[in-house]
């Protein structure tokens, strides 16, 4: 089958297809970039830096961050969401994290919590969240996570309510924006937060490989890996300044080049109508699953963002995706990275099956889908 026969309902993991700009923007870097970005004073070095560069400006603008040194590039989100957390923790400390939290949250906090460095609560999403966590607020808290958007079923957390509150309590502001960047308007100034991680690759329609963490402004915090910085190359500390800092070892640049043109094909199209245009499929296609027999859908009357889980009866999610992608679509079924959220949704034993949507879905395809996973499961029940 032919990728163009394909229809690809798995955005939430990866974005596909990329943007023309974006893969012309990885030749670009690999062919008239191809230097080390401040290694060395010749001319592909210096277009690798000013590209680099260039993206550090894209995506401090596009998040409203008051400066663009507080981009720091990573290969992935999480990587960067496990610099920030331990590089906010602190001996004695206590951490706050939602129970939406993916495995690249829960997973260092735990870690943590075992070596006796930290104690962590986990605040319930399903209520009134800002209040939820102004209760579990104590003198020891050094950190609060927030997952921005769910990557299982697409719930939206009130980070402006909960970075205000933060801001009020002098407390760091944690916000995964893993399934949220490029689909839902994100403000660091308006909303609180200090420090924002993604990845490149997911709705701002890069290639794997890069992801950031934007702080909105400089923390003396210890680096979190050491190594060359290409600058200060005599002195035994990693920089004290920002991005440096963070950043140890040569910058995935063809990555960073297309999260630049990602964005700009954001730019482009504009956050509304991105936003606009998924919301309206998915609520097109959750109208059809609620109306399937035998189909469980997670959070049935609340709009999310762009993700729709649902278990069917008789079925495994495993089983399920299988015969789905035999008839065409990718979607994604099981466990999905993220045991908090599973648990508080009921669904930790079987997972579920997800269904993502990006800006290149449509609505003949989300009606395709509904279709097919009709059929299928009227098959299954004669068997």
């Amino acid at each position: 089958m032919k990728c163009s026969d394909y229809i690809y309902l798995d955005q939430a993991a990866t974005s596909f297809p990329k943007p023309p700009s974006v893969l012309a923007a990885v030749r670009r870097a690999l062919y008239e970039a191809g230097g080390n970005p401040g290694r060395s004073a010749h001319r592909l070095s210096l277009a690798a830096a000013e590209g680099i560069y260039t993206c550090r400006e894209k995506v401090a603008a596009f998040f409203d961050a008051p400066r663009e040194e507080g981009v720091v590039f990573t290969q992935n989100a999480t990587y960067a969401l496990n610099m920030a957390i331990f590089s906010f923790a602190k001996e004695g400390g206590h951490i706050l994290i939602s129970d939406m939290e993916h495995n690249a949250v829960l997973r260092p906090v735990c870690h943590l919590a075992k070596k006796g460095i930290i104690s962590y609560e986990i605040y319930p999403t399903d209520k009134d969240t800002a209040k939820e966590v102004e209760k579990r607020i104590k003198k020891e808290t050094c950190l609060v996570i927030a997952n921005h958007a769910s990557n299982i079923c697409g719930r939206i957390l009130p980070v402006a309510k909960i970075g205000a509150l933060c801001q009020k309590k002098g407390i760091p502001f944690l916000v995964d924006a893993s399934q949220s960047a490029g689909h839902l308007p994100i403000s660091l100034s308006k909303m609180g937060i200090s420090v924002l991680c993604a990845p490149a690759h997911k709705g701002l329609y890069g290639i794997q490989g890069a992801g950031f963490a934007l702080f909105d402004k400089s923390y003396p915090l210890p680096p979190f890996i050491l190594g060359g910085s290409g600058a200060f190359s005599l002195s035994e500390e990693m920089p004290s300044e920002y991005p440096e800092h963070f950043e140890a070892g040569t910058l995935p640049t063809p990555a960073v080049f297309a999260l630049a043109a990602g964005i700009g094909e954001l730019e482009k199209a504009g956050i509304s109508a991105i936003h606009d245009h998924i919301l309206s499929l998915e609520r097109g296609l959750r109208e059809k699953l609620m109306n399937i027999g035998g189909v469980r859908l997670l959070l049935p009357r609340e709009m999310g963002n762009g993700i729709l889980s649902f278990t069917a009866e008789g079925v495994s999610p495993a089983i399920l995706g299988g015969r789905l992608d035999e008839e065409g679509f990718g979607v994604r079924s099981g466990l999905h990275c993220a045991p908090l959220a599973h648990k508080a949704l009921g669904t930790e034993k079987t997972g579920t099956v997800r269904v993502s949507l990006g800006l290149s879905n449509t609505k003949a395809e989300c009606d395709a889908f509904a279709r097919s996973l009709c059929r299928i499961l009227k098959e299954a029940g004669k068997r």
